[in-house]
């Protein structure tokens, strides 16, 4: 019976696949025949296949689809609440030797990680259809694309994954044409049915899994329908496996926003920044410049894919299709650009509030809250009521071409020459509100010991700080000291004169009555300002022990109500604060073991040096 059953699947696979490609075929079959599904379905990208899919949903309870004009086309849907955010105790880097994971990553063997999934996904997939996702991460016309194939049985993946990647019947047809290498990603979120058994609205499953195999270039996740742990071209791809793929190819693959400012004398820089989730990163990718005369394009709020050219230059490009973003704390009066690309509707909202009017909200979208709410677990919400109306970590998934700020160099092959790096965490003391690196090696020194507030989108204690090197501390997909040693490496490759000049920001400093001393968002454009003069040769700046700051009269401050104590305390160097963190970054330090880049210890001896430590 069960032999029949597979033979069946495969002989389905074979008569509806609109491909002959045997590595493909064989693979979909292969999965086919393990998770049992009721159908297989290739995905094609259409939008009358967008639409179908959606309507199945909605039908079955599993969206709701909104009819506030103010978000035309889109949908809200509603995770269970044990499934809400990034499971990072559940994620592992299962590499053949441990020692390739890193301190970072959990690690199992990969075989015996294999026969854990093997027997998880045996039947996982009943009574559902198993979707086949075919997706390129990056323009499907550069040198050397990228491509994936996400098998699902989540609708919601299906039409994600549209928003997040190219996906569909071109990106197969390449694939096939070229017999192109594609990363296999295989997704399940656990939850078979059995014959009359109904489906909840949903579908997860206690045990979870999402498991990457570097050296075989493969994704497996199970048991999560949510965010990252599902969409598996966003942070499994594009950062723990294109990381790994990156070191071996000579590039790499960063948790990093890219933005192209422009001057009033027209002149542009590109500039990445590495920012742990939630601490601002998507509001300064689409940030509106409160300076008159500059401007500021995106090209992504994410993810950057870094390579160098023929001409020694280092060029970005922004692999994803779409935003994936945390919805508090953007609102009108924040981030007009995002709000602008949201009102343009076609956007996936998960856990964020629904409004009488068939809308949607979320805390910080308004500045007055409204009356009354059905909040993200369904029950009715007012201004008095004590737990948020939207979950911390909900989300907004929209098309990254409905953005008017979008720099046609996005839609480049090739992306865009980088010009600086910003690493910025959420931290109240020690940090200034920024610091020019020294140095291309005293700067990967700055991102190594990267520290920032822990936040909703990650597992453990909110507010705890922890270092969180280049923002990666949950993507990398190798071990950490071979990470930043890819970094100096760099260096090696282009030349230190060719180098992006690095910078350290914080937005969050507080002042002693526990206020946050900057205003942050549009404002922050006077920080860039000041980065892009540095670039220049121009920027007043005092050198510390830590790098250059800005001088009390560098920033343009033109239009600005700040007070002058929160002005010197956001851009002020503290020795005292750094010997308190010394230790700490000598603990970090001692995580990563004989790995450690000896460059890391002599940037660490040197700032002890400088302030006078060492003595």
């Amino acid at each position: 019976m069960v032999e029949n059953a597979a033979s069946d699947l495969a002989a389905q696979v074979e008569d509806t696949a609109p491909t002959n490609y045997a590595p493909l075929l064989d693979w979909v079959k292969e999965i086919a025949e393990l998770t049992q599904p009721d159908s297989v379905y290739w995905v094609d990208g259409s939008q009358e296949e967008n639409d179908r899919i959606a309507q199945e949903m909605v039908d079955a309870g599993s969206l709701v689809r909104l009819t506030d004009p103010q978000f035309p086309n889109s949908y809200a849907a509603f995770s269970d609440p044990a499934d809400v955010a990034r499971v990072e105790s559940r994620t592992f880097i299962c590499s053949e030797k441990e020692e390739d994971a890193g301190f970072t990553n959990n690690w199992k063997d990969p075989a015996e990680m294999k026969s854990i999934l093997n027997d998880a996904f045996d039947g996982a997939m009943r009574g559902r259809t198993m979707y086949v996702v075919p997706f390129v991460m990056g323009p499907l016309d550069a040198k050397d694309p990228k491509f994936g194939v996400e098998i699902t049985d989540s609708p919601y993946v299906v039409l994600s994954m549209r928003v997040m990647a190219r996906i569909g019947t071109d990106v197969l047809n390449k694939i096939a044409e070229t017999e192109a290498f594609f990363v296999p990603a295989l997704h399940s979120v656990g939850s078979p049915l059995e014959p009359g058994q109904e489906d909840v609205t949903w579908p997860s499953s206690d045990t979870k899994w999402i498991v990457h195999f570097p050296e075989e270039r493969s994704i497996v996740s199970y048991g999560s329908g949510y965010g990252g742990n599902a969409l598996l071209g966003k942070k499994a791809y594009a950062l723990r496996i294109a990381s790994a793929m990156a070191r071996d190819e000579g590039w790499m693959a960063e948790h990093m926003l890219i933005l192209k400012l422009t001057s009033p004398e027209n002149e542009s820089y590109t500039i990445t920044g590495a920012f742990p989730s939630a601490t601002g990163k998507t509001n300064l990718a689409l940030i509106d410049p409160t300076l008159e005369g500059w401007t500021a394009e995106t090209l992504g709020d994410d993810i950057a894919w870094i390579t160098p050219d023929e001409d020694k230059n280092l060029r970005v490009v922004n692999p994803e299709y779409g935003f994936f973003g945390v919805a508090p704390g953007t609102g009108w009066h924040t981030n007009p650009n995002a709000m602008r690309a949201i009102a343009k509707g076609n956007t996936i909202f998960t856990n964020v509030a629904l409004t009488p009017e068939g809308g949607v909200w979320w805390e910080g979208l308004t500045k007055e809250k409204p009356a009354k709410l059905t909040d993200w677990l369904g029950n009715e919400w007012t201004p008095e009521s004590i737990t948020p109306a939207a979950h911390p970590n909900s989300r907004f998934c929209t098309p990254i071409d409905q953005t008017d700020m979008l720099a046609e160099e996005y839609f480049n092959p090739e992306g865009i020459k980088l010009d600086a790096v910003l690493f910025g965490g959420r931290r109240d003391n020690a940090i200034p509100l920024v610091t020019e690196a020294r140095s291309w090696q005293d700067g990967v020194f700055k991102g190594a010991t990267l520290s920032s507030a822990r936040t909703a989108a990650a597992e453990g204690k909110v507010g705890e700080v922890r270092r969180d090197p280049m923002a990666m501390l949950p993507f990398m997909g190798y071990a950490a000291g071979d990470y930043v040693q890819n970094w100096l490496d760099m260096e090696d490759k282009i030349g230190a004169d060719n180098m992006p000049q690095i910078f350290l920001v914080n937005w969050f400093r507080r002042n002693d009555a526990g206020k946050i001393s900057w205003p942050g968002f549009g404002e922050n454009a006077r920080v860039l300002k000041w980065v892009v003069e540095r670039l220049q040769g121009k920027g007043k700046g005092t050198d510390t022990p830590i790098g250059v700051v800005p001088t009390q009269d560098a920033l343009d401050l033109t239009g600005l109500e700040i007070s002058e104590d929160n002005l010197i305390n956001s851009i002020k160097f503290d020795a005292d604060e750094w010997h308190d963190e010394i230790p700490m970054i000598e603990e970090w330090f001692e995580k990563f073991g004989d790995k450690l880049p000896a460059a890391m210890s002599d940037e660490l001896d040197g700032l002890k040096d400088r302030l006078g430590l060492n003595s």
